[in-house]
């Protein structure tokens, strides 16, 4: 997995490419930890993940609740298909408040 993280300013953009899951959740919490401390506005894109499970999905719920919790504004965009499917499974889509893009699903 990888976190790239650009900051201009008090904003901050974190791609996440590779999988969510309770393998690289360490990588993915130091990743985060920082920007939570510094940046006022954080976007993490997630179409580059390729797979998600349990810990990652705390992960986003935790680091969107730190982010609340300082008065710091956290979004989530450009979901993948296997992040979708995960929120749709854990009737979660609403809880972020991050609008999502529906993809079609081929029958």
């Amino acid at each position: 997995m990888n976190v790239n993280v650009a900051t201009e300013g008090n904003n901050c953009r974190i791609v996440v490419e590779g999988e969510m899951t309770i393998g690289t959740a360490a990588e993915l919490l130091r990743g985060l930890a920082t920007p939570l401390v510094r940046c006022e506005d954080i976007e993490v894109n997630l179409a580059g993940v390729s797979e998600i499970d349990s810990a990652g999905l705390q992960l986003m719920v935790a680091a969107k609740r730190e982010a609340v919790t300082k008065n710091k504004t956290l979004r989530f965009v450009e979901h993948s298909q296997v992040v979708l499917d995960v929120l749709d499974l854990c009737d979660l889509a609403g809880h972020f408040g991050d609008p999502l893009v529906l993809r079609s699903q081929a029958a």
